[in-house]
């Protein structure tokens, strides 16, 4: 006789890591409560009591990975070169793109669900945005004081968007075996994101140069 799953002890947090497998598994498209609940050996209604919908499961996925996408970018304790963390924190975006490509295409890869029904999943997204924007505030008046007007805020705003996307072309094409396709030698694409920081910091001219006014 097949013995009875056990119940799981911490049933939200037993729905929350199915739903990630079966995402991980067959695509985001096949995630439902439903299903969830069959993987667990639970009652189909078993899940409803923690969330409502499969959007409310996948939000609060959603949310985690932001979380931790910004616990990632801020990992590294600051130091007195604005510079150099503004670039360690770029590399960390790379990083975290390629060891955790699940969550990472989850946040950027996936349709969400409706930001102002679940507004609590965008909140560590606009988090770890502001944590490249303050990046730059910091590179950009390094012992020069500071500018806060809204010219200087708006091109702190339009650098941080150049640098995001930037770096998420260059980890979106390393995902896949596209650079590999193109002919691109392996020694040529193990310099493609220091080529990338490099001219990322280029970019944006010397350290204690204020951004140039959008």
């Amino acid at each position: 006789m097949t013995k009875k799953r056990e119940r799981p002890a911490d049933l939200r947090e037993a729905c929350i890591q199915e739903a990630l497998a079966i995402i991980d598994a067959e695509g985001v498209e096949e995630l439902s409560l439903r299903d969830v609940a069959r993987r667990l050996g639970v009652s189909h209604q078993a899940p409803y009591k923690h969330f409502q919908s499969r959007d409310h499961i996948l939000a609060e996925i959603v949310a985690r990975a932001f979380a931790s996408f910004a616990r990632y970018l801020n990992g590294q304790p600051q130091s007195e070169d604005p510079h150099a963390d503004l670039m360690a924190m770029s590399s960390a975006y790379l990083r975290y793109a390629k060891e955790h490509p699940l969550q990472y295409r989850l946040m950027f890869g996936t349709p969400l669900p409706d930001t102002e029904e679940h507004p609590h999943m965008m909140v560590q997204a606009r988090h770890a945005f502001s944590l490249l924007c303050e990046a730059l505030r910091r590179r950009s008046v390094s012992g020069k004081g500071t500018e806060d007007s809204a010219g200087s805020e708006a091109a702190v705003l339009l650098d941080a968007l150049f640098i995001w996307s930037a770096l998420h072309g260059l980890s979106g094409i390393s995902s896949g075996c596209t650079l590999q396709e193109l002919g691109m030698p392996t020694g040529v694409i193990d310099k493609a994101a220091p080529h990338m920081l490099e001219r990322i910091g280029s970019a944006l001219g010397e350290p204690g140069t204020p951004p140039k006014r959008a």
